[in-house]
């Protein structure tokens, strides 16, 4: 059955935060299902979210939820087990809209997953994510 694989105990990290306000802008906001709230990186090149779950999973999607303007043409998905090197699962092309995405992916067993963010629409690199779910099976 398929589920929302990020719990309390998933850990994350992203490459930036607006103006350093974790407050307002901070990771936490990916996850909380609030419509007002969002992450927002700080200007550069490439933006990143990365997450390590308390057991291994199994991952069948993702959706993702930007900010118009604010979007990335270009995604890419990488996962890892058991402490391994990061390898790409999929690439994936996300429009630059408001909608809720959705983003089928191989089905892989990772542990670990870093999506990163490149080609953004914004001219300075920000990205702004309202949601980010991982929907897949956990495993064990």
């Amino acid at each position: 059955m398929t589920q929302s694989l990020v719990c309390p105990a998933t850990v994350s990290r992203v490459s930036s935060v607006l103006n350093r306000n974790s407050r307002q802008f901070g990771k936490k906001h990916l996850f909380d299902q609030d419509e007002e709230t969002c992450w927002n990186s700080d200007q550069g090149l490439s933006q990143w979210v990365s997450l390590e779950f308390p057991q291994c999973v199994q991952i069948t999607q993702l959706q993702v939820q930007f900010q118009g303007g604010f979007s990335s043409r270009h995604s890419r998905l990488e996962g890892s087990l058991g402490g391994a090197a990061l390898s790409k699962i999929v690439d994936f092309y996300p429009e630059d809209t408001n909608a809720l995405q959705t983003f089928p992916t191989p089905t892989v067993e990772v542990d670990r997953l870093k999506l990163t963010f490149e080609d953004t629409t914004d001219f300075f690199g920000r990205v702004v994510i309202y949601h980010l779910r991982v929907l897949g099976e956990k495993i064990g």
